[in-house]
Formats: C-alpha cells, structure tokens, sequence
C-alpha cells in the first residue's frame, strides 16, 4: 500500500482548513476524453449512503484510513482515470496530494440512506452544481433509484431532473445511475434484468431540459446488447457489489466493454476490498480490460 501522511492530513483539517480550496483552485486538471476515448474511475461514494458492508463483513469500509491507502494505491497505477466520491472523500484526497491530473466526479444524492424507511426520497445532500464547479471537479454523479410503488421516488425524480438541467447549464457532464427498484422484506432491491435496465434509461435520459452534458453507468446485466441499444448516450459500467466468482465478473466487464457507446468503468468496492486484499493486482487487471494490456 501506498504510505500517507495521516498526521499532516489531521492538522490541516484542524488548523488550516482553508487549504482544501486552495489545493483543489491549484489543482492541475486533464481533459475528459484523451487518447482511446476510455475512462476507467475509481467509486468511494459508499459510506455517505451508510453503505459500509463488503460481501459478508458489514464494516468493511469503516476504517477511513484503511479506504484512503486502497484510493492512494488505485490512483497512482497506471490506466486509472479518476475518481468519484463525496465531499469529504474528495477533500481528503486533495490533502493527500492525489488528484493531480485525475478525473474528479462529485457525488450528488446521498439521503436515501441504506436500510431506512426513507431510503426511496433520495435527496441531494452532498455535492451540488454550484461546488462542483466552485472546485474546479470533472464530473457530476447521482443515483436515481425509481420505485414506481413509492412515492418518495417523484422528488427524487425531481430533483434529479433539476441537477440534470443546471449541469447543462454550467457546462458539466453528469453520469446519472439509474435502477428499477422495489421494496422487498424492508429493503430496497434493484431489478437488474435486461428490461429493467432498459426501462430505467428511458426514464433517465429524459430528465431535464437537456441531455447534451449527460451520461448514464449502468449495471453489466445479462443482453447488454440490447441494454447499449436502448441509448445514445455515453456510458459507463458500473462495476456492482463484490459477489460470486470475481474471474466471471472481470469476463462480463471485458465482453461489455466491447460494445458501442461503452466508455469504460465505474468501480469501488470489488476492487479496494478484494477477496484476496491485493488491491494493486485487481486495479490492474481492470485497468487492462479498460485501456488494454
């Protein structure tokens, strides 16, 4: 793992806060498409959902330190584009020193959280248009879970719609997450089948007064196929919960990548907490699947 200095991180937080803006003003940036036109990010937005678990350990990622040395490893091997996360995941990795010439996404709507009665109305708590431009990020994410028998669901809905249209207005692209989800035994579940997932893209792509600056990540299901023909809009894949047999899910990534309009990966947990704990092996080999060997 890569070795960080958590001391130097605690007392800015402490005593000079201000220099999180200072670093992200200064911070150098790259542009959004360059070279294969593939984007590879790595997701850290889990925790602000209350979304701790990893397979069957319910705490996995409650150790702050323990997730920043996996982000420190994944953004320094090669092939990684950037990162998405909250606010103060991002913040922590400006201090860090580890967002020069990354891809930064914000992380939108993070309300809904994991395993509350509330967890349909999935307001906008994090990041909004405004910061996101104000600290000079890449990139603005939100997930947009659509619940047709809740209806929490509408103010997501329409709150999604209005981020949508701001971020056209600055200029900002904008990955929307869609899912058709229920209630089942208390919990939310997503449908992650084929026409699912295409029901969800028709709804997304139509939030807004605009959808020139809006992308869609989108679960690897089964007839992705006939998933990236229900869109024109630039895609990413979501990478999903880190279960069953991680050399079956790197093969699913590698056959969806290869169709039109996939622009690469979205990943976090199956890949900073994988089942042998070699991070660096797992980034690598998805980073290869992305921008090849």
């Amino acid at each position: 793992m890569t070795r960080l200095d958590f001391d130097a991180l605690r007392d800015a937080r402490a005593t000079h806060p201000e220099r999180i803006g200072e670093i992200l003003a200064g911070r150098t940036r790259r542009e959004l498409i360059r070279g294969d036109g593939r984007l590879f990010i790595v997701a850290a937005d889990h925790r602000a959902r209350g979304a701790l678990g990893v397979r069957n350990d319910a705490t996995a990622m409650a150790n702050r330190y323990d997730l920043l040395e996996g982000l420190a490893t994944a953004l320094t091997r090669p092939g990684v584009d950037g990162v998405l996360g909250t606010p103060d995941i991002i913040d922590d990795l400006a201090l860090l020193g580890l967002l020069d010439d990354k891809i930064v996404v914000g992380s939108m709507n993070r309300g809904g959280l994991w395993g509350s009665s509330f967890e349909m109305d999935d307001r906008y708590t994090a990041f909004d248009v405004d910061r996101i431009k104000r600290d000079r990020l890449d990139f603005a994410k939100n997930l947009l879970r659509i619940n047709l028998e809740d209806a929490g669901s509408l103010a997501t809905l329409e709150a999604t719609a209005l981020a949508v249209s701001e971020a056209a207005a600055a200029g900002l692209p904008i990955m929307l997450e869609p899912f058709m989800s229920i209630w089942a035994d208390g919990r939310v579940k997503n449908d992650l089948s084929t026409d699912a997932v295409i029901l969800s893209i028709a709804i997304a792509e139509g939030l807004g007064n605009s959808s020139a600056y809006s992308w869609l990540k989108l679960p690897v299901v089964a007839d992705m196929e006939r998933v990236m023909a229900a869109t024109t809009l630039p895609t990413l894949l979501l990478g999903g919960d880190p279960v069953g047999d991680q050399t079956k899910t790197f093969e699913s990534w590698g056959n969806a990548l290869e169709l039109p309009g996939v622009r690469g990966l979205v990943v976090g947990r199956s890949l900073l907490y994988p089942s042998d704990g070699n991070v660096e092996a797992a980034i690598d080999r998805a980073a290869a699947l992305v921008h090849g060997a």
